[in-house]
C-alpha cells in the first residue's frame, strides 16, 4: 500500500485510485479505517492535481508562444526540484526506517505522509486553475500574461507566492530579451514582436506595470535606433554605450516599476544625446525652424506676397482659357508657382525652397470666380472643420502646403508638427490674401475717385434727384472698405507681431542659449555619469541645463501649441467667425471689381436718359442695397467676434500646451510653474488683440448705427 501511494504521488496510475476517490470495490471491503481512507483520498487528490498540471505543462510546452512555453518549462522545473524531490526523500526515509516517520521501525502512519504533503494542497489547487486558464486561450500576449502571474503571486501563502513569482520572473526575462533587442539594437523578432513595422508598440506587448512614460520612451528609442540602422548612417550607436544599456536592463525587471522607469529614462537620455551629437545637429534644427518660419509662418513677407500674386495670376490665366484639360489647375502648376514666386526675392537662392510642395487632396480643379451672393454665416462653432482656411487661396478646393522631411530631420519633425504648420500657413495666407485684395480695392476706389474729380469737381455728379444718394453710396463704400482694412490690419499686426514674431524669437533665444552654453557644438561625453538630466522649458530659459534632444522636441511642441492658440485657431467659436469675415471682404472686393473698380456707376449708366423702364438713380439704389447689406453683415460679424474674444479670456482657459507634455519625468515644481507662466503669456497675446480692436472704444460702447448707415436706413 505504501509503495502504491508513493507511485501515485510521483505521477503514476494506480488501480486503487481511478479517480481522486478510492476504488469502490476496495472501499466496500472495509479493510481501511475511515480516517485512513480519508488520508488516502487526500493524497490521491494531490496526486491527481499533480498529474493534471504535468500533462498541461507538456501540452503548453509545444505552444508556438515563447512566453507560454517558458511558463511550462519553468513550472516543470519547479515541480521536479521541489515536489518530486519531496516524494523521493520521503520514500527514502520510509525505506531507511527513519524513526521520525516509521513507528516502531515497522509501521508508517498515513497521517504522517498526509502531513508531509499537505503543504502542496493549496499550491496544486492554484496551479491547476492557472494551467487550465492558460490552455483556454488560443494566444497570450506578454503583457496580460505577466499581469496575470504578478496578480496571482500577491497572496499570503508563501509557496504559492514563490512559485508564481518565479513564473513571472521567467516570463519577464524572456520579455526583457525582446526589449533589449528592440531598444539596444533596433531589431524586432519575426514572431511575437513588441512593435509593428512602423515601430508602434503592439497592443498587449507591455505589462501594466510599465508606465506610460516608459512605453513612450521604449517606442522612441527603438524607432530611433532602427531608423539609424536602416538609413545606414555613417555613425552608429557605439558598442560601449550599447553594452552599458544592456547591463542596465539586465539589472531590472518591469515589476520593479521605479527602477525600471529610471533605467529606461537614462537609456532615452543617452540615446537622445547621441542623436543630438551625431545625427541631428543643432544647426540642422535651426535651419529647419528658420525655413518653416519663413514659408509657413510667412515671416518672409516679400515671398509670401509674391506667392499670392502668382497664384492669382495662375487662376486668371486658367479662367481665360477655353474649357479643356489645359484650363485645369494641377499640383505641378502650383509647385511651379512656388518657384516663380521666388524670382527677384530673397528666397530665390534658398535651397530649402525645393522642400515645399503644394497638394490638392480633391485633385485638379478649374478655378472659379469669387461668389457675389450672400452666404450663410450661421455655422455652428462646433461644426468648424479642422482646417477651415485651406480652400481660401484657390477659393473652391482645399490646398495644402507640405514640407519634405527626410532623414534625420524626421526625428525632430513629426507628422503632427507638419500638420500644425500647414494649418498656420492656410490661416496666415488667407489673411494676407484677403488684405491684399482689399488694398487693390482701395487703390481702385481711389483712382476712380480722382478720375471723377476731374469732371465733377467737389461733388459726385449726377442729377438733382440722385445727388444725395450717390454721395451716401460713395461714403458707405469708403466706410465699409475702411472698416475691413482696419480689422485686417489690426489682426495681421497682432498675429505677425505679437504672436508669430514673439514666439519665434522666444524659440530662437532658447536655441541660442543652448548653443551659447556649448559654443563648440559638442556636448559632454556619453558616459552615464556625465549625462545631464533633461530639464523642462523653464530650466532651459534659466540656463540650468544645456539644450538636449528630448527637451528640444518638447519646447518645439509647445511653440506650435502657443502659435495655434495665439492665432485663435484652437477656439472654434472664433474660427467660425474669422472665416466669414474673410469671405465678406472677398465678396466686397469682387463686387467692386465687377462694377469696374468703383461703387458709383458711371453718370451715363445710371438711368439719366429716362428710358421707358428706367428711373433716375435705379442703378445707384441697387448698389446701395448691396453695399448696405455687406456693411451690416460685416458689422454683425465684427461685434460677434469681439464678444467671443472677450468671453474666451474669462470663460475658457488658454492652455498653450498640456502641462504633462512639458514636465519630464524628474522635472521640479519650479519648472511646472514656468509652464503656467507660459500659459499666461498666451493669454496676454489675446488681451493685446482686445486692446487693439477696442482702441477707440467702438466695441465696448453700446451698438448704434455708425455714420453713413443712419442716412441709409
Amino acid at each position: 500500500m505504501i509503495s502504491e501511494v508513493f507511485l501515485l504521488l510521483s505521477g503514476h496510475n494506480s488501480s486503487l485510485f481511478p479517480s481522486p476517490l478510492l476504488n469502490p470495490q476496495f472501499a466496500q471491503a472495509n479493510l481501511l479505517h475511515p480516517g485512513e481512507q480519508q488520508c488516502l483520498e487526500s493524497l490521491a487528490q494531490i496526486a491527481w492535481r499533480y498529474r493534471k498540471i504535468v500533462a498541461s505543462c507538456k501540452s503548453l510546452s509545444r505552444s508556438p508562444s515563447r512566453y507560454i512555453s517558458t511558463v511550462a518549462a519553468t513550472l516543470t522545473h519547479i515541480l521536479k526540484e521541489q515536489y518530486l524531490h519531496l516524494v523521493v526523500n520521503t520514500e527514502a526515509k520510509v525505506l531507511s526506517r527513519d524513526p521520525n516517520l516509521v513507528a516502531s521501525a515497522s509501521f508508517v502512519p498515513l497521517s504522517s505522509i498526509r502531513a508531509i504533503f499537505a503543504e502542496w494542497d493549496a499550491p496544486f489547487a492554484t496551479l491547476a486553475v492557472l494551467v487550465e486558464q492558460l490552455e483556454s486561450e488560443k494566444s497570450w500576449k506578454p503583457g496580460p500574461l505577466i499581469d496575470l502571474l504578478l496578480a496571482r503571486s500577491h497572496t499570503g501563502i508563501y509557496r504559492i507566492s514563490t512559485i508564481l513569482s518565479s513564473l513571472a520572473v521567467a516570463v519577464q526575462n524572456v520579455w526583457r530579451t525582446q526589449l533589449t533587442a528592440f531598444v539596444i539594437h533596433g531589431t524586432l523578432s519575426p514572431t511575437e514582436p513588441l512593435a509593428s513595422e512602423a515601430y508602434v508598440l503592439e497592443d498587449g506587448s507591455m505589462p501594466s506595470c510599465v508606465s506610460e512614460q516608459s512605453r513612450e520612451s521604449i517606442a522612441y528609442v527603438g524607432r530611433a535606433i532602427a531608423t539609424v540602422k536602416a538609413a545606414q548612417w555613417q555613425k552608429q550607436l557605439p558598442h560601449s554605450l550599447a553594452s552599458e544599456h544592456t547591463a542596465l536592463l539586465q539589472e531590472v525587471l518591469p515589476e520593479d516599476q521605479h527602477a525600471f522607469d529610471k533605467v529606461i529614462f537614462q537609456i532615452r537620455t543617452n540615446v537622445s544625446e547621441w542623436l543630438w551629437l551625431n545625427v541631428l545637429t543643432q544647426k540642422d534644427v535651426e535651419d529647419a525652424v528658420d525655413s518653416l518660419g519663413n514659408y509657413f509662418l510667412l515671416r518672409n513677407g516679400e515671398y509670401a506676397q509674391s506667392l499670392i500674386r502668382e497664384i492669382e495670376r495662375l487662376k486668371l490665366s486658367r479662367l481665360t482659357m477655353r474649357s479643356g484639360p489645359a484650363s485645369m489647375i494641377r499640383e505641378q502648376d502650383l509647385n511651379l508657382a512656388l518657384l516663380r514666386a521666388s524670382l527677384g526675392t530673397t528666397a530665390q537662392q534658398d535651397p530649402t525652397l525645393s522642400l515645399l510642395r503644394f497638394s490638392l487632396p480633391a485633385g485638379p480643379l478649374r478655378p472659379l470666380l469669387p461668389s457675389l451672393t450672400q452666404a450663410d454665416y450661421s455655422t455652428s462653432p462646433g461644426n468648424t472643420p479642422t482646417d477651415p482656411f485651406n480652400s481660401h487661396l484657390l477659393g473652391s478646393t482645399p490646398l495644402t502646403l507640405s514640407y519634405k522631411v527626410s532623414w534625420p530631420l524626421d526625428l525632430f519633425l513629426h507628422k503632427a508638427d507638419l500638420t500644425a504648420y500647414a494649418t498656420l500657413f492656410s490661416y496666415l495666407s488667407a489673411l494676407r490674401k484677403t488684405q491684399a485684395r482689399l488694398f487693390t480695392c482701395w487703390s481702385s476706389l481711389s483712382n476712380s475717385q480722382r478720375a471723377r474729380r476731374r469732371w465733377t469737381g467737389l461733388g459726385e455728379g449726377g442729377t438733382v434727384q440722385d445727388l444725395q444718394v450717390r454721395q451716401a453710396l460713395l461714403r458707405c463704400g469708403w466706410g465699409t472698405v475702411k472698416d475691413m482694412l482696419w480689422f485686417l490690419d489690426t489682426l495681421m499686426g497682432y498675429v505677425m507681431t505679437d504672436v508669430v514674431e514673439v514666439e519665434f524669437l522666444r524659440l530662437k533665444e532658447m536655441l541660442g542659449r543652448g548653443r551659447a552654453m556649448n559654443p563648440s557644438g559638442s556636448l559632454p561625453s556619453l558616459g552615464s555619469g556625465a549625462i545631464p538630466v533633461a530639464g523642462s522649458v523653464g530650466s532651459i530659459a534659466s540656463g540650468a541645463h544645456h539644450l538636449d534632444f528630448t527637451t528640444l522636441r518638447t519646447i518645439h511642441s509647445e511653440y506650435l501649441d502657443r502659435l495655434l492658440t495665439g492665432c485663435l485657431l484652437t477656439n472654434p467659436a472664433l474660427t467660425s467667425l474669422l472665416l466669414p469675415i474673410f469671405e465678406v471682404c472677398e465678396r466686397f472686393a469682387a463686387q467692386v471689381e465687377r462694377w469696374g473698380g468703383d461703387v458709383l456707376p458711371a453718370l451715363l449708366f445710371e438711368g439719366s436718359l429716362q428710358a421707358k423702364d428706367e428711373q433716375v438713380g435705379t442703378m445707384v439704389k441697387d448698389r446701395r442695397a448691396v453695399v448696405n447689406e455687406i456693411n451690416e453683415t460685416l458689422q454683425d460679424l465684427l461685434e460677434s467676434f469681439y464678444e467671443q474674444l472677450s468671453l474666451s479670456t474669462s470663460q475658457q482657459p488658454f492652455t498653450a500646451a498640456d502641462a504633462s507634455k512639458s514636465v519630464l519625468v524628474n522635472a521640479s515644481v519650479a519648472n511646472h510653474t514656468t509652464v503656467v507662466k507660459g500659459t499666461d503669456g498666451v493669454r496676454r497675446h489675446v488681451e493685446r488683440l482686445l486692446l487693439r480692436l477696442d482702441f477707440n472704444g467702438a466695441f465696448s460702447k453700446p451698438r448704434r448705427k455708425r455714420g453713413i448707415l443712419d442716412k441709409l436706413a
